[in-house]
């Protein structure tokens, strides 16, 4: 394991989840701009890294939804290439991270 996932992985549940909310904000603020297009993937990747160490960590409900997120995570990545020719292609996956980073933020239970 490296450094950096030793170190998300002793972070609590809680803040594995807002570390992943925060990065899929990025994804959203980004994915519409090209001059930020080869960002998205190790973004993608990331967030995906962060489904990876955090998921057995989190209770039945946002597991399911971590499993889910992946699949949808993996295919944007390998899709991206291609998509990021297409703007409506682009405006969507800015909208899904934008309402994947929300609906993480509440499970991570930060906000109360």
């Amino acid at each position: 394991m490296t450094m950096y996932a030793e170190s998300f992985t002793k972070e609590s549940p809680a803040r594995q989840l807002g570390a992943l909310a925060a990065t899929l904000g990025r994804i959203a603020s980004s994915a519409e701009k090209p001059a930020r297009a080869k960002s998205i993937i190790p973004m993608l990747e990331e967030c995906l890294q962060f489904v990876e160490w955090t998921i057995s960590r989190q209770p039945e409900p946002a597991n399911k939804e971590l499993n889910d997120l992946s699949v949808m995570l993996k295919l944007w990545r390998d899709s991206w290439e291609q998509a990021q020719l297409n703007p409506g292609l682009c405006a969507l996956l800015a909208f899904q991270a934008k309402k994947w980073s929300d609906q993480v933020l509440e499970y991570s239970g930060l906000l109360n």
